[in-house]
């Protein structure tokens, strides 16, 4: 998931208070296991209504007036990618974000300008074929 965001700070549970800059976060996620595609359009839906209590980390993002999600880019794939994914995106991670069950150092990243593009590359680099759906 890519959101669009001022500057603010966020209590992201157990992280506590986040500070973000302006420009875009990218959200790495898995949907396999119990769920599947339904965990990623409960993350629209909850953009779209607001209305959900906060589960994960990207709820509180999510849930924040400053974040808006403007894309979701994902990949059918029976392979556990989520960390590869990740690890594509390295830079400007928000450490502790999204990863308490990996040993990654984060799932979600920071980019000044729009990164659907670098994501769709990334993607591809791995051997997926993105569908990109642009929220409205």
């Amino acid at each position: 998931m890519i959101f669009r965001n001022q500057q603010c700070n966020v209590r992201v549970g157990s992280l506590k208070d986040v500070r973000f800059e302006a420009g875009y976060h990218i959200y790495v996620s898995s949907a396999q296991g119990t769920g599947g595609l339904k965990r990623l359009y409960r993350h629209v839906m909850l953009s779209n209504e607001g209305v959900k209590k906060a589960r994960w980390h990207v709820d509180h993002i999510n849930l924040d007036e400053h974040f808006k999600l403007v894309y979701t880019i994902h990949a059918f794939t029976h392979n556990r990618l989520e960390c590869l994914l990740a690890a594509g995106l390295q830079s400007k991670p928000v450490n502790g974000f999204g990863c308490s069950d990996c040993a990654c150092k984060s799932h979600l990243f920071y980019r000044l300008y729009d990164p659907a593009d670098e994501v769709v590359k990334v993607f591809r680099k791995y051997g997926l074929e993105p569908l990109v759906e642009e929220i409205l």
